[in-house]
């Protein structure tokens, strides 16, 4: 159950409680259609393929969070997120292999969507079908009071014997998750030295924290633009720079994240938090059939939408090793199908 992460200065050592659940490492893919469109070598770390419930960035994540909970004797996994949560879905389906209870809080984060689809098949179903107990949260969008209703849940459970675990998101918590992104960053590395730039969703912030760093503490200096993706990308820098020192804390290391190492930028151009705007529905639609890269609406979309852009802005030299880091999110394709059908209705016609 013990898991190891070896620093690079060679004789620094910690070890965490792990329960192994991704397949890694995971491969770095050429995007060879995609680089020749924009005149510099663009790969894809496919973090889709890590395997548990259709793979995503949560699985390397929920490693050391389910790490600790079996460390403390943890019966039941509590979590809280969107509707179509990749999270959810994942922590289900590590209850499910593990033997343990999960019980997944959602919210209504969306308000725009309010399709069958949207509701009921993606991560919610497959949610479901993994066995966990489904409840929903009634306010809007705020994070103190959705982690004050899970709290009841979990308190309800311990006066019913069970001993839970709530895997907390919020920016005060300890970021466990990042901890699994220290391992991919070795493995970028390993995979390929002389990366410049890695591109990726940043949601949560933990793997944007947990990548950089990996990268900061194993010596290099590639640049990590997070695509923000739920908030302004002032709160969401500070956030994820928040993480970066809480994780230093954790290791007991020496901070090694500048404030200016981390980056991020506006993904939710014309539109909001998982919101189908046409533009980048269409860009999504080209994608796959250029690369045939599966790309959801919600995370990778977005940040895979990012990357001419930022080209555009002059970040990307013809010199440069760019690494897209797909986090995964495929079950919320079908969540979105009406949306994807309606384009291709009137694109096909």
């Amino acid at each position: 159950m013990q898991g190891l992460f070896s620093f690079a200065q060679g004789s620094r050592k910690i070890t965490l409680p792990r329960v192994r659940l991704a397949l890694t490492p995971t491969p770095l893919e050429p995007l060879e259609t995609t680089s020749d469109r924009l005149g510099f070598f663009l790969s894809a770390k496919r973090d889709d393929l890590t395997g548990l419930a259709l793979g995503g960035n949560k699985i390397r994540q929920l490693e050391y969070y389910f790490g600790a909970a079996r460390e403390q004797g943890a019966t039941t996994m509590l979590v809280t997120g969107a509707i179509q949560s990749n999270y959810t879905r994942a922590v289900a389906a590590a209850c499910a292999r593990l033997g343990m209870r999960c019980h997944v809080q959602l919210e209504n984060r969306v308000p725009g969507m309010s399709s069958d689809a949207y509701r009921d098949s993606g991560n919610v179903l497959l949610t479901r079908l993994y066995g966990a107990e489904v409840t929903y949260f009634a306010g809007a969008d705020d994070e103190v009071a959705a982690d004050k209703a899970i709290h009841a849940v979990a308190n309800r459970l311990r006066n019913a014997g069970e001993v839970p675990y709530h895997i907390s998101l919020k920016a005060d918590s300890a970021p466990l998750g990042s901890v699994g992104y220290l391992h991919a960053a070795q493995e970028l590395l390993e995979q390929q030295p002389d990366t410049t730039h890695v591109v990726l969703a940043s949601g949560s912030g933990q793997t944007q924290a947990g990548l950089l760093t990996g990268l900061r503490m194993l010596g290099s200096g590639a640049r990590v633009f997070g695509v923000s993706v739920r908030r302004a990308p002032g709160a969401q820098r500070a956030r994820v720079l928040s993480y970066c020192h809480t994780l230093s804390a954790m290791l007991g290391v020496e901070p090694v994240v500048q404030e200016s190492d981390v980056q991020v930028f506006e993904g939710n151009l014309n539109t909001g938090y998982g919101l189908p705007e046409d533009g980048l529905m269409d860009f999504l639609l080209g994608a796959m059939r250029r690369e045939g890269l599966l790309l959801d609406p919600v995370y990778t979309g977005k940040a895979f939408a990012a990357i001419p852009r930022l080209k555009e802005q002059g970040y990307f030299s013809p010199q440069a090793r760019v690494v897209f880091l797909h986090t995964g999110g495929l079950p919320a394709l079908f969540a979105y199908g009406p949306e994807f059908l309606s384009r291709l209705n009137r694109i096909d016609a």
